[in-house]
């Protein structure tokens, strides 16, 4: 199947997002891949119903989550529409900022493979259990949905750094090398190395780091409720067995969640030595807004203008006009604690109100972009806030040749061409031919540039990650370093599949073709590590009334918990389910 069944949120979604999208290949799971997802989820039902915030159960009845079968990402986009959301699928981790401004579309991004038996407890790959049977069922929670949708919103505007984006690498790196079968010891001990490496040497800590924080203590491992006696609503908790009955423990600290938790930082390949705990679903939004004061996004400022020129990266600076500059930006020139002069290099684009302005996309100002901020020396009125009897008065006017002197040094000096105002009327952009623009002695244009265009506004009100409006720049540029690695196919691994397929169809009512003491025999024969299989043949048997035979499937699995036990727990486990409510 490569095709991807849409709903109208999926359909919403710009290019640049859908490039992260494949198709959902339903025929890629195997035997083994179901019996591996049944097994979780059997106990996870079980066992989550008693420590799980109310709405997971709910959720799962709500979202068309099935105990018996992976989730068809089709069948689920049917119903996840009936509660506003989608879901599409991704090939393993994608950048932190495009992950979340999926959620700020209502978007659920779920990575569609899943893990190997070896890794059933939990995996620090993202797969299918974790984000089907994790983040899916705690949606259909209205106000949880609408944190996660806000949390998108604010999360793909952060400020990343240089090393956000090597952190990522890394981990991505390391949770597919974990995750496939066989890869050699020295192999992750380099790549775990490298990320502890980045762990301990991040610095100060950028804002996309901090919100990753926020954003694994709550949406991943967040507990809710009396931080005595907490219920699980994390997806990375939902969806490890192993994590969820850990976390419940004395041996995992409990702390009230607060704004300090964003300076908390997190190593994905390991369990979680403390956990916050919110009193309710509110909180988490009002900590969010909270963090989201600090950002800037609301702050702006010589210090957003900073983040942003650190970042290298692409993103957008809006001045108390509404005028909206996106490129990448180098230079800052400062005075007093406040920028008078701004200057990005390469394609930039200039928009108002997340629209770009018509005649300044990136091939207009390709070499880049500078202009003064703040107000003109020795006047107290701003540009902005001028009428136009004012602008009149200092010869702010079409067809006057003009010397502006601004605040910290910065003269522009030339002939107006025109100026751009905004829907409310007030001058945005003013437009020189024959300029010159200094700062004292340097020369920042000059005439045979061209045209100067100068964005008008007294101070800086945002700075963020991204452009304005998506449209003006390619952002279609997403190379992932590494691919996920699909699991080794083998005669001895089909021939088990073979098995699996078999008590699959028995269970279904479905014609097998070998019956079930063969299947027993043919799996102690040549299969002796596999456990599952013969849990899942106990549980058919058990059904059936074959005591004699269960019996002998009973003792095959203790000498397998004497003789594996890295296992012995999870065979426990799995007859529990079978035999927990029979008196045995």
């Amino acid at each position: 199947m490569s095709t991807i069944e849409s709903n109208p949120l999926i359909d919403r979604l710009p290019e640049h997002l859908r490039q992260f999208i494949k198709p959902q290949d339903y025929t890629d799971y195997t035997p083994i891949n179901q019996a591996v997802w049944r097994y979780v989820m059997r106990k996870n039902v079980d066992y989550l119903s008693k420590v799980a915030h109310n709405s997971y159960l709910d959720g799962l009845k709500k979202t068309g989550l099935e105990i018996e079968n992976i989730p068809n990402m089709y069948g689920m986009n049917r119903i996840l529409k009936e509660i506003g959301w989608a879901a599409v699928a991704v090939d393993g981790f994608i950048p932190p900022n495009a992950f979340m401004e999926f959620q700020a579309y209502n978007v659920l991004v779920i990575a569609s493979d899943i893990r190997q038996l070896e890794h059933i407890e939990y995996t620090p790959a993202p797969d299918i259990i974790h984000e089907g049977a994790g983040h899916a069922p705690i949606i259909a929670n209205p106000e949880y949905a609408e944190y996660l949708r806000r949390f998108g919103e604010i999360g793909c505007k952060a400020i990343s750094s240089a090393h956000d984006y090597e952190m990522y690498e890394a981990v991505r790196l390391l949770s597919i090398l974990k995750e496939a079968e066989g890869t050699p010891q020295d192999q992750i001990d380099a790549i775990e190395k490298k990320v502890d490496d980045l762990q301990n040497n991040m610095g100060e800590l950028s804002e996309m780091a901090l919100i990753r924080n926020l954003h694994w203590w709550t949406v991943e491992y967040g507990l809710i409720g009396d931080i005595n006696n907490p219920k699980i609503y994390g997806a990375g908790l939902l969806s490890s067995i192993g994590e969820s009955a850990w976390c419940m423990t004395d041996n995992v600290k409990k702390i009230p969640y607060n704004i300090e938790a964003a300076y908390q930082s997190f190593d994905i390949t390991k369990p979680q030595p403390q956990l916050f705990v919110t009193p309710d679903f509110a909180q988490l939004s009002s900590v969010l807004e909270e963090f989201a004061n600090t950002m800037a996004l609301r702050t702006g400022g010589l210090s957003g203008l900073e983040k942003l020129k650190n970042s290298n990266a692409l993103g957008t600076i809006e001045l108390s006009t509404g005028i909206q500059i996106s490129g990448v930006l180098t230079n800052v020139i400062e005075n007093e604690g406040k920028p008078v002069y701004i200057q990005t290099i390469g394609k930039t684009a200039l928009s108002y109100r997340e629209k770009e302005l018509v005649g300044h996309a990136t091939s207009y100002h390709a070499e880049g972009f500078g202009s003064p901020i703040g107000k003109l020396k020795g006047i107290n009125l701003a540009i902005e806030d001028m009428s136009p009897r004012d602008l009149q008065a200092y010869a702010i006017y079409e067809g006057e040749r003009v010397t502006l002197e601004f605040q910290g040094d910065i003269t522009v000096s030339g002939e107006i061409i025109t100026g751009t105002r905004n829907i409310q009327g007030k001058i945005i952009l003013i437009s020189f031919k024959d300029c010159t623009v200094t700062h004292n002695d340097t020369v920042l244009f000059q005439p045979d540039w061209g045209i100067y265009d100068m964005a008008v506004g007294k101070k800086v009100v945002s700075a963020f990650s991204g452009p304005a409006d998506v449209s003006s720049f390619d952002l279609i540029n997403h190379v992932p370093s590494s691919t996920t690695i699909k699991a080794k196919k083998s005669t001895e691994r089909e021939e088990l599949e073979r098995l699996y397929l078999n008590i699959r169809n028995i269970r279904e009512g479905k014609s097998p073709f070998m019956s079930i003491e063969k299947t027993f025999e043919n799996l102690k024969e040549n299969h002796p590590k596999d456990w599952l299989l013969a849990v899942e043949i106990a549980e058919l048997l058990d059904k059936e009334n074959e005591t004699e035979f269960l019996q002998k499937v009973i003792l095959y699995l203790e000498k397998q918990k004497q003789n594996r036990p890295e296992v012995a727990h999870l065979i426990s486990g799995g007859l529990e389910l079978i035999f927990e409510n029979e008196s045995v």
